[in-house]
This record gives C-alpha cells, structure tokens and sequence, in this order.
C-alpha cells in the first residue's frame, strides 16, 4: 500500500504541487537496522575488494569469506551502555560513532540486513582505532 506526500516549491509566480510515491517496504526497510541496547556497538563491515592488487578477479566464496572474517569494522551506533563503566574504562570509550575500528574476527554476533553483513560486537572488544582502514587485511 503506497501513501502520498505532498511537495511544496515556493516559485516567485505559483506556487506548484508535486506527488511522490512511498512505498511501505521502502519505509520498513529504514526501520530493520536494530538499535544497540547495553554495552553494544552496532558494525558494519566494509565490503572486500573485488580484484586482487594484481588485477585478478576474486571468486564469490573468497568475497564471502573475506567479508566474514573482516577485522575491520565502521561504527555504526552504540548502546546506552557502551563504555560506561568508569572502572573498566578509565580512560574513556575507546571509540565513537562514525570511527573505524580493529576487532577480532568473527566476534560478536553477524547478521545481515538487505544482502549487507553487520555486528553487534562487545564494547571491550573494538582493539585499535584507524584513522584509514584500506590496504589492512586479516593475516
């Protein structure tokens, strides 16, 4: 079932009305991305290269098992709780919205959300900081 929103340009002559169709899926497909509670952070996983550096065009499976041992991740959100406790973190969180961080691979829990593979990982478990996470590969 699709709704219509009305669009309103203001022209110095008329004034002219617009329709646009939003589909409901389209609206729900916004909305499926979970929400981190507690000391959760919400990941992304950076989606591999297709080519090697020589050219060569990597199989499905390598992308595959590249993208799920990822040790890179781009921080999405965060729970309440992630880094609030004083004593674990004296410091202060070890990163924040819209960093990219080293983790271990295949920790938290893996999901997928329209083809594209997230996590929810630990906040104790982001390990390093990176300013630039290309060229950084899982040995």
């Amino acid at each position: 079932m699709a709704e219509s929103l009305a669009v309103v340009e203001n022209e110095p002559e008329e004034e002219k009305v617009e329709e646009i169709e939003i589909d409901e899926s389209d609206a729900r497909k916004a909305n499926q991305m979970p929400k981190p509670k507690g000391y959760k952070i919400l990941i992304a996983l950076p989606e591999p290269d297709e080519k090697t550096d020589g050219g060569i065009i990597k199989a499905s499976q390598t992308l595959h098992t590249e993208e799920v041992g990822s040790i890179v991740g781009f921080v999405i959100d965060m729970g309440p709780d992630a880094y609030a406790n004083n004593d674990r973190f004296p410091t202060g969180p070890f990163c924040k919205k819209g960093d990219w961080i080293l983790m271990r691979s295949y920790t938290g829990t893996r999901f997928m959300v329209h083809g594209k593979e997230f996590r929810l990982i630990n906040d104790d478990s982001v390990e390093a900081v990176v300013e630039d996470p290309r060229g950084i590969v899982k040995v």
